[in-house]
């Protein structure tokens, strides 16, 4: 069973990025995201995926890189004892910025509504006001356009206080061509580029 603590895997002096995957074809990008965050110094990245997530890309990769990909099966194995870290509350712990990218339509509909019925939801739900947290939305056109979609933006922005950014428009993967793409991800790594004034190593 993988277990994880905040206080044994935090290290002084380092950034300690969460990058979150939800069940969007955008998720391909996200080995790109680890590596180009990780050519930076003083950097940390865990991944926490959804199993939707995880037919877009190999977690091998990520895992080649340094980097862990946790997912549900990893917090509750059936041999839990009082006293035995949580891994939702330890990685929460861990992580100093958060970026759920890509934040699919059900994943967007469950943060709004407060729903933690997996691992990434649970996080999210226990997750502190103060950690900076970005949301990057990607989903097919019409269901950006659905009006629940900008009732849950206008939740997680205005009520939880999370930050959004996109999404944009472009040929999507399901053929359509309209806004509801992820933004590029060369961008998202750039907003933690600098907001925390990363450098190269």
């Amino acid at each position: 069973m993988p277990t994880f603590k905040s206080s044994s895997n935090r290290r002084t002096g380092h950034l300690h990025v969460l990058l979150i995957t939800t069940g969007s074809v955008a998720s391909v990008k996200a080995p790109l995201i680890v590596e180009e965050l990780l050519h930076h110094a003083n950097i940390c990245v865990e991944v926490v995926a959804t199993k939707p997530s995880l037919e877009f890309y190999d977690q091998h990769a990520i895992e080649k890189l340094g980097s862990r990909v946790w997912k549900d099966e990893d917090e509750w194995t059936g041999d839990f004892k009082i006293g035995d870290p949580i891994l939702h509350i330890e990685l929460r712990r861990w992580a100093d910025v958060v970026l759920v990218a890509p934040c699919s339509a059900n994943t967007l509909a469950k943060i709004a509504g407060g729903i933690c019925d997996n691992l990434v939801t649970s996080l999210l739900r226990a997750l502190s006001p103060s950690t900076p947290t970005y949301i990057f939305p990607a989903m097919n056109t019409l269901m950006y356009e659905h009006p629940l979609t900008a009732e849950h933006l206008r939740v997680i922005k205005d009520v939880v206080g999370y930050q959004v950014v996109g999404p944009i428009g472009k040929n999507l993967a399901c053929g359509d061509v309209g806004v509801g793409a992820m933004t590029e991800w060369r961008d998202i790594v750039q907003i933690v580029v600098t907001r925390f004034n990363l450098v190269i190593k």
